[in-house]
């Protein structure tokens, strides 16, 4: 009796793995797909592929993107045209293991005057690994100009939680750093980077109003602070305000209103659970003098790239924020009113993509990377 069981479920398992096979194979081949969304229809259409984790995206102004990937440590040119791939030269080398790598990737506002790039990665240090920031420029298909403008301190020798989203807005360049997943309550402390949003000018320079500037014992780079692992920043096009998303353990994914010197909880409270499934800390999730996410997911999505849509190609979309589900696999859109989300949809779950970047070009048109190899385009379909 247990043989013929035994045989049965073998014969299942080899059925159900013959499906998935077929159903990947059949994603593989295909180059683009219809979707009924709840407003409109839309097409997704893949313009790259053999990009394994694509962290960061910047359209160039020539429509072109610079596509990081950050299991390789690398920077890659594509020409969605044509999905062709050249690899950028002149990159530094990253510490590459688990969730670290070549992370996010953007351009200066004025690009076409200055031609700045900026771009975020995992840098080895004596001590470790740490989310460091350089700006260049492009030159052909190499770098030119490297400057590092930040480093994260204290560093480690792990491989998890680096943040490192990059905005630009008026002069200055925000960052995002996790919190390293070491030390549990790095994210509060002051003295380090760890947890944080940072503000600098576009050069490197901290500013002189930045909210700890004059507090002893303080870092002076520190906008706010208390977050875990924020992987979306994104700017609202209308208010300028800025926005976040931030992983959460299980569960408490965030999505924030940043604003100066403000604490956002981590790791004191949290609509999460410890990967135990233990409380963490007090096991609370509201506390008097720390701020409340505009929204949160429970359970996690996984939370990645941000963007408020500003394009006029999906009329129906204007203003409506957009983040990146990778554990659950999809694109999140959220409807705003008065700063609140009154309304989510979830685009693309049937197909598996863990939405890992995102971005609007100046075309209007939407573009997304999928972990395990694809830039997909999404456009109208008529």
């Amino acid at each position: 009796m247990r043989t013929s069981f035994l045989l049965r479920l073998n014969t299942l398992l080899l059925m159900v793995s013959f499906i998935w096979i077929n159903i990947n194979c059949s994603q593989a081949q295909q180059k683009s797909w219809t979707f009924k969304s709840e407003k409109i229809n839309i097409r997704a259409e893949v313009v790259a592929e053999g990009i394994t984790v694509p962290f960061g995206m910047a359209l160039l102004p020539d429509g072109r993107l610079l596509v990081t990937d950050r299991s390789d440590g690398k920077i890659i040119m594509v020409d969605p045209a044509t999905g062709s791939k050249s690899l950028i030269k002149n990159v530094p080398k990253v510490h590459g293991k688990d969730q670290a790598g070549m992370m996010d990737i953007i351009l200066h506002p004025a690009y076409a005057e200055n031609g700045w790039i900026y771009f975020s990665y995992s840098g080895i240090t004596d001590g470790g690994n740490t989310t460091m920031v350089e700006r260049a420029k492009l030159n052909g298909n190499a770098l030119t100009d490297r400057a590092v403008l930040f480093t994260s301190a204290p560093v480690y020798r792990n491989g998890a939680h680096y943040g490192s989203r990059l905005a630009i807005k008026d002069g200055y360049l925000f960052i995002t750093v996790g919190e390293r997943y070491s030390l549990k309550d790095s994210a509060q402390l002051l003295g380090n980077t760890l947890g944080k949003i940072i503000r600098i000018h576009d050069d490197g320079r901290i500013p002189a109003d930045n909210p700890f500037v004059n507090r002893a014992g303080a870092r002076a780079d520190i906008w706010s602070y208390g977050h875990r692992n924020p992987q979306g920043l994104t700017f609202h096009p209308q208010t300028g305000e800025l926005w976040e998303a931030e992983h959460g353990p299980q569960g408490g994914d965030e999505i924030n209103l940043v604003m100066p010197g403000k604490n956002y909880g981590w790791p004191v409270i949290t609509y999460g659970i410890d990967y135990s499934g233990m409380p963490i800390g007090d096991g609370i999730s509201k506390k008097e003098g720390l701020e409340q996410p505009v929204h949160y997911y429970k359970p996690s999505i996984a939370t990645s790239g941000l963007i408020f849509y500003s394009g006029d190609v999906f009329n129906e979309w204007k203003g409506n924020l957009f983040v990146g589900g990778m554990a659950l696999t999809h694109l999140n859109r959220l409807e705003m009113k008065d700063g609140k989300v009154i309304h989510e949809e979830r685009l693309f779950k049937e197909m598996g993509w863990r939405v890992r970047s995102i971005t609007q070009g100046p075309d209007g048109l939407i573009y997304i990377g999928v972990d395990g190899g694809m830039v997909i385009k999404i456009s109208l379909e008529k």
